[in-house]
């Protein structure tokens, strides 16, 4: 990471007019939620992202790809996770039986990619299942259509090694469209505990966590189809686990029609008052929601807006 200055280092007149600017913005139309920010163009990070190495003694890492019928995406996906080259990656692709050709692109790869295609009971079955087939010190699952950045599972494996307290990691987003194009970046302040509990600002694609995390809470809810890593991390949050947001664009998420969190929005949106509900309170109202989360969009709209300036750079 390259991080040229934090909004607290900044002079107490500058940081006031920052937020004299911005403090509404973030309220009326979330940075959080604008996928396309800009036209697409090419995908370009640091020279020290592909120059990240893995640390001497190696954490190991176990991934799962659930996957149904995304031919399209898939190789993006799969080649992100193996272009790592970590030395300790235990890597498998879940198919739920695909019938467009998905099978024979993991066929392609050989020796190269454990994979199993067979029925499933959804997504989180899928990982679920996935992580009984390969087991790590570290943990995290990317969809079929999601994209590692480079360098991230050596970065992510050195911060756990140096920094034993904490138990789950997430990071920057980027966001892509069907074609690979890139269209967003998403830039988080630090972690909030409090606000999670009202909104889910964690990038899925982004979230490592230690396997010990994974044990005490026993997989993902395999009743839900939208929320289940906002779930997955708030019921980590009860159990106790330390978060850290890490600085640095991690994972890539890609944003399309069919998309499956824009085709289930209905869906989506029960399954998140339910958790609300669960770890909030009972009748959790939109006064709720905007006492609870409104700070966070506020202090996630002036990251975005310092890191658009150049005065935080990843």
């Amino acid at each position: 990471m390259r991080c040229s200055g934090l909004i607290k280092t900044l002079p107490i007149q500058k940081r006031a007019e920052i937020v004299a600017r911005w403090v509404a913005q973030p309220v009326l139309k979330p940075w959080l939620t604008r996928i396309h920010q800009y036209a697409p163009r090419a995908l370009k990070f640091p020279d020290e992202y592909d120059r990240e190495t893995a640390p001497e003694l190696t954490l190991s890492i176990a991934m799962v790809t659930p996957a149904y019928n995304h031919a399209d995406y898939i190789r993006a996906t799969i080649d992100s996770v193996l272009s790592q080259n970590y030395p300790r990656l235990h890597y498998i692709v879940m198919d739920g039986h695909s019938n467009d050709g998905t099978q024979d692109i993991l066929a392609s790869y050989g020796d190269r990619l454990n994979w199993r295609s067979e029925h499933d009971n959804g997504q989180a079955d899928a990982i679920n299942v996935g992580f009984r087939h390969v087991s790590g010190d570290i943990m995290g699952w990317l969809n079929s259509d999601d994209l590692l950045a480079p360098g991230t599972l050596s970065y992510v494996a050195r911060f756990f090694q140096e920094t034993p307290d904490v138990d789950f990691v997430y990071g920057h987003r980027i966001i892509i469209d069907k074609d690979g194009g890139e269209v967003g970046r998403v830039i988080l302040p630090p972690h909030d505990s409090k606000a999670l509990r009202h909104g889910n600002f964690i990038p899925q694609e982004t979230m490592f966590w230690r396997r010990h995390v994974w044990e005490a809470l026993g997989g993902v809810d395999g009743t839900l189809q939208f929320a289940m890593d906002w779930d997955f991390s708030l019921r980590a949050r009860a159990h106790g686990a330390k978060f850290k947001r890490l600085p640095r664009f991690l994972g890539i998420f890609r944003v399309y029609p069919e998309q499956k969190s824009q085709a289930i929005v209905p869906t989506g949106e029960d399954e998140s008052r339910k958790l609300r509900i669960t770890h909030v309170k009972e009748g959790y109202s939109p006064a709720d929601f905007r006492r609870g989360f409104w700070p966070y969009l506020i202090r996630q709209g002036i990251y975005q807006r310092l890191y658009l300036m150049g005065l935080l750079t990843y």
